[in-house]
């Protein structure tokens, strides 16, 4: 067994950023793991997605038409299945998506493959496959092999891993699998869109982000207006998320949002636990302002104060008002 397969992830029509991290987090084995990668494009249209998903490290593109408009597990789990059994790779990727959940442990189970969700870290040591992955409620990290398992199915985190960029080199054909078994199973009702959120974490380029050195609710009204005034998007940490003092979509962190487009990034109040960390793993300019000298934000900061919060936020509206 030698190559990858990853299963591109999409829904409405729209190639879900998922799909292009996962080619990026397959290059970081793709030399250790031996063989092509393979991306294979599982819906009613394929070829509006070819293009998209031809990036350096791809080998080929497999597509595979389906009958029906809207995502179907249990189309995706056997076209899966039996393109993996002629394959035979030894690593299978899916997003850790509401889809990529729906068939990514089934195909496990089918294939009798090793099998871990949410991972948020690859690697190849000694010739195993290792994925790193949280638990205990996203308080420690812990590093997965599969001793025994020809093949591994992994589904990634989102905003986790850099996607390649510039053309890739792949070949295009069509995957021939036979669905009739599965076909019309499952109907599609309806698709409901989540919430609309007013930030966007994942893509803020200057992020202004409190923790519960702001000391209480009724501050952060004060360093929304300050965030506005600066440019920066309003983030925080877990504690101000969990006490409802922001709503989630701000939350920089393991159990939040990944800041993988943000280029500065300003610390009001946050210790630094590591949950919160690797949210900020991507960003090059840390700026960390806590009275603590001690507190493990500084470890990555490239600048940083024990100033009072509350005085510098004075200073900065003095000087931007």
């Amino acid at each position: 067994m030698s190559g990858i397969l990853l299963v591109a992830d999409h829904a409405n029509g729209k190639l879900a950023d998922i799909s292009a991290e996962m080619v990026g987090a397959a290059a970081l084995v793709k030399d250790g793991i031996g063989g092509p990668l393979t991306v294979v494009v599982i819906a009613r249209s394929p070829g509006d997605f070819t293009a998209a998903l031809n990036l350096p490290g791809v080998d080929e593109i497999v597509t595979v038409e389906t009958p029906g408009e809207h995502f179907d597990p249990a189309i995706t789990e056997e076209a899966v299945c039996q393109i993996a059994m002629t394959m035979q790779p030894r690593l299978i990727l899916a997003g850790n998506t509401v889809n990529g959940m729906a068939y990514a442990a089934a195909v496990a189970a089918r294939l009798g493959s090793g099998f871990a969700s949410d991972c948020i870290s690859l690697a190849v040591e000694e010739g195993a496959i290792v994925a790193t992955r949280s638990g205990y409620g996203a308080k420690v990290n812990m590093d997965l092999a599969f001793p025994g398992r020809p093949v591994v199915t992994l589904t990634l985190r989102g905003a986790t891993f850099i996607a390649p960029e510039g053309a890739g080199q792949a070949t295009v054909s069509a995957a021939a699998v036979d669905l009739s078994q599965v076909a019309g199973m499952i109907e599609h009702v309806d698709y409901t869109e989540a919430p609309p959120a007013n930030v966007d974490i994942e893509k803020a380029e200057f992020i202004l982000s409190i923790g519960r050195g702001i000391g209480d609710e009724k501050a952060v009204p004060r360093f929304q207006a300050l965030a506005d005034k600066l440019g920066a998007t309003l983030g925080c940490s877990r504690p101000v998320a969990d006490s409802g003092w922001l709503p989630k979509p701000h939350q920089v962190g393991q159990s939040g949002k990944v800041a993988s487009n943000c280029k500065l990034y300003v610390a009001l109040g946050i210790s630094g636990a590591v949950q919160h960390l690797f949210g900020m793993k991507h960003i090059d300019t840390v700026i960390a302002v806590n009275t603590d000298a001690d507190a493990p934000i500084f470890s990555v900061a490239k600048y940083g104060a024990t100033v009072d919060l509350f005085e510098l936020a004075d200073a900065l509206e003095r000087q931007f008002n």
